[in-house]
């Protein structure tokens, strides 16, 4: 077979990858875009505090149940568990550990096929952000970053937060508080979340397209076959 020209086959990976990459992540964000844009705009009608966390908490859930139907209860599973933890250990000063051990357990548990190995491996992200959530807000409570033990409302907005519930980020409980405030949205926080969406459809076609074609020049795993070509 005679090799491709260097323009043919930038056409080819543009079209049999670049373009199908970008649109199926598009896909999978723009509710999940909405919802959040949908939150922000109701934290801004000053509504009680409980009101907005109880609408965090169902954007989460409508957001675990369209990335992973009905498994999502494992996820909602550990972060009972962890409210439950925490509760229980409110009086003591070993929250975080405490909560470090129950959540590798509980993980360690669901790795060794408590739960089917592909339904597992699919809700890995959001177990684990929900586990560095919880210990980190165990740690803030021990060291007095966070001043009282969260209410129940609190703590599943927290863990549940739209904005992170999927893909991550983690972000501190602190963090979160400010988020539900709701600072007025401008033109400016507009164009910084569309110039963060473009970068990180620009990271995923890299990571899926570019990625794999530019390592084994640069670290040549399988020899230097590929370089004297």
């Amino acid at each position: 077979m005679a090799a491709l020209s260097r323009q043919e086959f930038f056409r080819q990976l543009s079209r049999g990858c670049v373009l199908p990459t970008a649109e199926q992540g598009f896909e999978q964000v723009w509710q999940l875009l909405l919802i959040c844009l949908g939150c922000r705009v109701f934290w801004r009608l000053g509504l009680p505090q409980w009101v907005k966390h109880l609408s965090t908490v169902t954007g989460g859930f409508y957001c675990l149940y369209h990335f992973f139907q009905l498994q999502m209860v494992w996820v909602v599973l550990l972060s009972l568990m962890c409210y439950v933890v925490l509760f229980l250990c409110r009086h003591s000063r070993y929250k975080g550990v405490f909560l470090s051990v129950t959540i590798l357990i509980y993980l360690l548990m669901g790795e060794m096929h408590m739960v089917d190995t592909v339904s597992w491996h699919k809700m890995r992200g959001a177990q684990m952000i929900v586990a560095m959530k919880a210990i980190s807000l165990g740690f803030d409570l021990d060291q007095g970053s966070v001043g009282a033990m969260p209410s129940p409302a609190e703590f599943m907005g927290y863990i549940y937060f739209v904005g992170t519930v999927i893909f991550g980020p983690w972000i501190s409980f602190n963090t979160y508080l400010l988020a539900v405030e709701s600072k007025k949205m401008s033109f400016a926080w507009f164009t910084k979340v569309s110039l963060s969406m473009v970068k990180s459809l620009v990271c995923l076609v890299v990571s899926t397209c570019v990625a794999p074609y530019l390592f084994p020049y640069f670290i040549p795993v399988y020899g230097d076959k590929l370089l004297k070509r």
